[in-house]
């Protein structure tokens, strides 16, 4: 017993000192990129992106399908970047899309850097919420407020800004870029980015990665890291939405049946909501984390470079938060439920709608079979919501050329001391995904720093960009433009 009790004992100490020395290893990598000044006039740039909220370019419908505001801002456009239009290429796709080409010195792989200009609208009773009116483009208290100024105008006026400076200085880039600028991402893209990535595939272009919104500069977000996390999407999850319906006999309130179509429905979502699809710390995620560590207190960079033995207990963690939770899970959200017509009647029909966010490595398919098997209820109908729907992408590589280039963009335009770059799946759908028919080098990356209460605003009140992390996002693509060469 005393030889086990002494074996179990060293193995202890060995274990120990195993996980001691991975966490004293995860020390922060020194970085010799550092920050480039570059003088721009910050209070132009910010009137510049105020007019551009000032377009309300709410994603056009069959119900509302006019491209008016469309029209009228890139006249804007038109005049405020006069040497963007006139020395680059440019062409209409679909009347309201704008594709520009940017010759390079040489035929090399491209670069496409993507941006949208449709904006989603402001919730009709919300308007007197706002500090300052959603599409008044009001610059105060050193931001610029308005729908659109984070999610997507901020990104798309900073590449024009940083293209117009750059030809100003009679630069050319090494090898041929693309603007790429959709009109219908906030509902799908069909008719923008998808229909100028099959022109550009027609025409044989095979870009050395896509640069597209997505992730951003944050601090705060990460509990424990004292310094700013940028987040580059190489992946995004997929989107599915599922119907359930039932149907019932309907008739008075005063003599309802055991089971009512509502209460069918109602008992299928509470089934989805407390069986949710399996956690799982991805290979992306894990390399979030490794990336992360050195700069967490003790204790947390002990969980998370040892994540061999550590993964249960840090997926535990993570799940506690619903920001993070999404980041481990396949997500389960009931966003719509309608039944009845009056209070006393019993509904002959209730219908809930279920939007799911999947994770790579799921699939649609594996969705809808999730949700069947969890409800297991033949009198509740499953059937996707419409024939939007699209497959979780593949990641693209974090150990290459393309994503070195964007990190070291984004250190020359910071003057942070320290930032964390890592690797991580977009929880929501971007135009990045269209590209895939030319690269599988996708990338989604805002480069501004967004507080948590800013990042709250995203799609919904007090939308608003610091001047000042505005004027950093173009700096960011000036560096990136400076340094792009083939990645291939």
């Amino acid at each position: 017993m005393k030889r086990i009790l002494l074996v179990l004992l060293l193995a202890v100490s060995v274990l120990a000192g195993v996980l001691v020395f991975n966490a004293w290893r995860a020390q922060p990598l020194a970085t010799k990129v550092a920050f480039v000044p570059v003088a721009l006039d910050e209070a132009a740039m910010a009137q510049r992106l105020s007019a551009a909220i000032a377009f309300a370019t709410v994603s056009a419908t069959p119900e509302s399908p006019s491209l008016d505001a469309f029209h009228a801002l890139q006249a804007r456009f038109a005049a405020d970047f006069p040497r963007v239009h006139a020395q680059l290429a440019h062409e209409s796709i679909n009347d309201a899309s704008l594709l520009f080409r940017w010759n390079g010195r040489g035929e090399c792989a491209p670069l496409l850097l993507a941006a949208h200009q449709d904006v989603v609208p402001v919730e009709p009773g919300t308007e007197s919420g706002w500090t300052h009116p959603p599409f008044a483009g009001v610059i105060a208290d050193g931001y610029v407020w308005g729908r659109g100024a984070i999610d997507d105008k901020a990104s798309l006026l900073a590449i024009l800004e940083a293209v117009e400076h750059l030809l100003g200085e009679g630069f050319v880039p090494e090898c041929p870029v693309y603007l790429a600028f959709g009109h219908d991402e906030e509902i799908g893209g069909t008719h923008g980015a998808k229909a100028m990535a099959e022109l550009l595939h027609t025409r044989g272009v095979t870009p050395a990665f896509v640069l597209d919104e997505g992730g951003a500069l944050t601090q705060g977000s990460f509990a424990g890291l004292d310094v700013p996390l940028a987040t580059v999407g190489v992946a995004e999850k997929g989107y599915l939405s599922v119907r359930l319906s039932a149907r019932g006999e309907g008739g008075h309130s005063s003599m309802p049946p055991r089971t009512s179509a509502i209460g069918r429905v109602a008992t299928a979502v509470s089934a989805l909501e407390r069986n949710r699809p399996p956690a799982a710390i991805s290979d992306v995620q894990r390399e979030l984390l490794r990336r992360t560590a050195p700069h967490l207190p003790f204790a947390q960079r002990l969980a998370l470079a040892n994540l061999w033995i550590s993964a249960p207990v840090v997926e535990s963690l993570l799940s506690a938060s619903p920001i993070t939770d999404a980041t481990l899970r396949t997500s389960t959200a009931p966003t719509m439920f309608h039944a009845g017509i009056k209070d006393n009647v019993l509904a002959q029909q209730a219908e809930a709608v279920v939007n799911f966010r999947i994770r790579p490595g799921d699939s649609i398919d594996g969705v809808l079979a999730h949700v069947r098997r969890v409800i297991d209820d033949a009198q509740v109908e499953v059937s996707r919501y419409d024939d939007f729907g699209t497959e979780p992408t593949a990641p693209a590589p974090w150990d290459n050329a393309a994503f070195n280039s964007i990190d070291t963009a984004l250190r020359r335009a910071s003057p942070e001391e320290q930032i964390v770059v890592a690797p991580y799946v977009t929880n929501g759908a971007t135009d990045a995904r269209h590209y895939a028919v030319l690269t599988p080098n996708l990338y989604r990356f805002a480069a501004f720093k967004l507080q948590a209460d800013e990042l709250a605003t995203f799609h919904g009140t007090d939308e608003r960009i610091a001047v000042a992390e505005h004027a950093r996002a173009v700096r960011f693509y000036i560096a990136l433009l400076r340094e792009f060469g083939a990645t291939d």
